[in-house]
């Protein structure tokens, strides 16, 4: 597919825009519309919802959402090259692009959008794991998004929906899977960008669960995670120390034998750890 809309095919535009892609802003660029339209689709039926996307460049994801019926894409982008190809699809689409020029890690998207919101980017690589986590700790639960559709690296997608016993499952996979359903909608090889990345990629379909798959204090289920994962070759019972003085008990307690390493515990013995160690704080 060529032509989802009136506008240029992708090559056409970079090539009059000058957009080569630029390393320092972890920038690849997929230039078919038959693949960013396909990614659009993952992120389920737009039609009623405002749609939140970080790093457009020259806009062929943007173009998929707005073809795939967005009510309202709002593209934050930090590369002021960019801004002309992306006016170019908002005077095509009147009244449905926002453009915001800026760094997504600095700017509240929220006085811009009308819920419901989805979020979905083809996200630059040096930021995205960094976003990721931030939309996946907010303050109050349930966020302000539905869902997140996110272009990821292939290793960092399978650490989001990894199990326990995988050499990927790890905080990542703990923080994503507590508060959604996480899985991997589409593979890309590197060939699907411009340049070709060294590594595949791999869009990962995040849906928000109403509440957190298990209660647990979310402070203390990150410090007991972060404490178990950053020794995750040691046995519990030594990697926890710093995390309670009677940590075997807590093990115990939570049904995890002390000798057990941080790989092979569920999320739901996680949040039972963190539940004893908060009640007994």
């Amino acid at each position: 597919m060529s032509v989802i809309d009136n506008l240029p095919p992708l090559r056409e535009v970079i090539a009059s825009h000058q957009l080569s892609a630029r390393k320092s802003l972890g920038q690849n660029f997929l230039l078919d519309l038959n693949l960013t339209a396909k990614i659009a689709r993952q992120a389920g039926d737009l039609s009623g919802c405002d749609v939140l996307e970080i790093g457009p460049g020259p806009g062929g994801l943007t173009r998929g959402l707005l073809s795939e019926g967005a009510r309202r894409v709002l593209a934050i982008e930090k590369d002021q090259r960019c801004l002309p190809a992306l006016d170019q699809i908002a005077q095509a689409y009147p009244g449905q692009l926002t453009i915001i020029n800026g760094d997504a890690l600095e700017i509240d998207p929220l006085a811009h959008l009308t819920p419901p919101i989805r979020i979905a980017a083809n996200l630059p690589y040096n930021v995205g794991t960094e976003l990721l986590v931030r939309w996946l700790t907010p303050k109050e639960w349930p966020p302000f998004w539905q869902s997140l559709t996110l272009m990821f690296q292939r290793e960092v997608a399978e650490r989001i929906v990894a199990q326990p016993g995988s050499k990927a499952y790890g905080r990542l996979a703990l923080l994503a899977q507590w508060r959604a359903d996480a899985k991997i909608a589409l593979s890309l090889p590197p060939g699907a960008f411009t340049p070709p990345p060294k590594v595949s990629s791999a869009v990962v379909h995040l849906t928000a669960l109403e509440k957190p798959r298990f209660e647990a204090d979310a402070a203390t289920l990150s410090r007991v995670v972060a404490a178990a994962f950053n020794q995750r070759r040691k046995m519990l019972r030594a990697s926890l120390k710093s995390a309670a003085p009677d940590i075997e008990d807590h093990l115990n307690a939570a049904g995890i034998p002390p000798t057990e390493r941080a790989e092979q515990v569920s999320l739901e013995a996680f949040c039972a750890l963190a539940r004893s160690i908060k009640n007994h704080s």
